[in-house]
């Protein structure tokens, strides 16, 4: 049931945040936004998600949000009636839940089964050039580039495919790179039983280049180190396997 468009069991804070205003008419969250500025902030490892994250089911979820979006193109002054228009707050809706941020629902994180390391390899094993599409939590826009990960067996080996699902899944959800890279290192370490893993990641960010500072020649590097990557020649051959031209079929 909805009233006045919003669902009866649309969490409470959503209310508290839209009546929460200073007396000028700025909401407090917005005056601290302003002061953080772009400085790349994260209290902890955990994207931040309040308890009642999931309460609400994927497909209110979209009704809410197609109503909250159309509300925000009526205010920009966009002609809804418009055929191009029209459909544009149902899209982003589907887009939001089904796509960009898919990857903050744990129902859609990936299986990783392991298999036994058969063949006694004990060299890193490195997967470059995973694509990533995330997105700024600062300013909801993307950030596009590749990521490196590679890991030495500790008995067990995963799936190549899997490499890329977990680094996707991670991506799936508002970001910033720095936590974005430590998830995937984390959960790595995790999933194959070692900490000897690697995870570097090289991304343009469009709140750089789109807005802002207007940088398209910019991009970002982040890279997390554990277990024997830490030592420095084991970093440096997974660099020069990172620098070689990659395979094209």
């Amino acid at each position: 049931m909805k009233l006045n468009g919003t669902s009866s069991n649309t969490p409470s804070i959503l209310t508290e945040s839209l009546n929460g205003k200073h007396h000028n008419g700025s909401s407090v969250d917005a005056v601290l936004a302003e002061e953080m500025g772009d400085a790349h902030a994260a209290a902890s490892l955990e994207t931040p998600l309040r308890d009642d994250a999931f309460d609400l089911d994927d497909d209110l979820k979209i009704d809410l949000i197609e109503e909250h979006f159309r509300e925000i193109m009526q205010i920009m002054g966009l002609d809804l009636t418009d055929d191009s228009l029209k459909g544009t707050p149902r899209r982003v809706a589907k887009m939001y839940i089904k796509e960009a941020f898919s990857g903050l629902n744990p129902a859609n994180k990936p299986s990783t089964t392991l298999f036994d390391n058969k063949y006694q390899y004990n060299q890193m094993l490195v997967e470059k050039d995973i694509t990533v599409h995330t997105y700024c939590e600062h300013h909801f826009v993307p950030i596009i580039g590749k990521a490196h990960v590679a890991y030495i067996s500790s008995g067990k080996v995963i799936g190549l495919s899997k490499l890329n699902r977990i680094v996707q899944y991670f991506s799936k959800r508002p970001q910033v790179q720095e936590r974005l890279t430590m998830q995937i290192a984390d959960e790595l370490k995790k999933a194959l039983n070692t900490e000897d893993v690697a995870v570097i990641i090289d991304a343009k960010h469009l709140c750089v280049s789109t807005r802002g500072v207007n940088d398209t020649a910019s991009s970002t590097i982040t890279s997390a180190y554990s277990g024997k990557f830490e030592d420095e020649a084991t970093r440096q051959e997974l660099l020069r396997y990172i620098s070689v031209s990659t395979a094209t079929i």
